[in-house]
């Protein structure tokens, strides 16, 4: 036999080697409760989501015509809380990826500053992203979200805030789990896109879901996004139930950041930031 039917050249693959590249990544998936959840997760949120707006839109064929973008208006608000979240979680593992946390704090930084500079950058994020689609969507569509006047203010204002939550919530699982559970960056946020009422009202959910989204400070700002676009009213007690609700999640965004902190640090993990 020759060499090249040996394999002795690289060029023939050989089973072996496929077989203990596969069993590491088999090993890795075992392991790692996040990665097994990530591969059942997006395909049942966007069976609900979309099952959900099949639903509603049944009933209710000339909803969007009753006020012209609010579907887009529904996306781009949406995106506000997406790139929100995703603002802090993705410059919290870029310090991560680079191997920079030991660096950060051998300095006099404090973790609240850490948590504050996140915040700052996610602002900027997300003023860029979403600030550069809501102009696009004029030309292309013939829609401007600024429209909307103040009430877009208070709508942005409080869904970057739940966004910030949610993000420091996530750093904070993150660093004390490992990068091994960096897609939680992007399952949390969208485990309650479900129920915050994007695309349709809340009262499409079953009754006992209503419960749950009474709960996210979301829920009330696209009620009141509707609000604004179908009635040309704005809510005042849905925007005072989302503060209240987000006063809430943004001390609780920052206590669990922080106690994921203490513990990571306790156990050396500052320095390992593997999987």
């Amino acid at each position: 036999m020759s060499e090249l039917a040996r394999g002795h050249t690289g060029f023939v693959p050989s089973l072996r080697r496929i077989n203990a590249l596969v069993y590491r990544h088999v090993y890795l998936l075992r392991s790692s409760g996040p990665r097994i959840l990530e591969l059942v997760y997006w395909p049942t949120v966007q069976m609900i989501l979309w099952g959900f707006i099949t639903v509603f839109l049944i009933g209710h064929s000339s909803w969007i015509a009753q006020a012209s973008g609010v579907l887009l208006s529904g996306v781009l608000l949406w995106d506000v809380l997406f790139r929100g979240q995703l603002g802090v979680s993705l410059v919290f593992m870029e310090e991560m990826w680079s191997r920079n946390l030991g660096h950060l704090f051998v300095s006099p930084l404090r973790p609240f500053e850490l948590g504050c500079a996140l915040i700052v950058m996610s602002l900027i994020r997300t003023l860029i992203g979403v600030g550069g689609a809501a102009l696009i969507a004029i030309p292309l569509f013939h829609y401007s979200i600024f429209n909307m006047g103040l009430p877009l203010l208070a709508f942005f204002l409080n869904l970057i805030i739940m966004g910030w939550s949610i993000g420091l919530l996530v750093s904070g699982i993150v660093l004390r789990y490992g990068l091994g559970a960096e897609s939680m960056a992007w399952i949390a946020i969208f485990a309650v896109q479900p129920i915050s009422g994007v695309y349709y009202p809340i009262s499409t959910l079953p009754t006992w879901l209503q419960y749950l989204a009474a709960l996210l400070p979301s829920s009330h700002v696209f009620e009141g996004m509707r609000a604004v676009l179908f009635d040309h009213s704005f809510r005042v007690d849905l925007l005072l139930h989302a503060v209240l609700l987000n006063a809430l999640y943004l001390t609780a965004g920052f206590v669990s950041f922080l106690t994921f902190f203490r513990i990571a640090r306790v156990r050396g993990q500052l320095l390992h930031v593997g999987e």
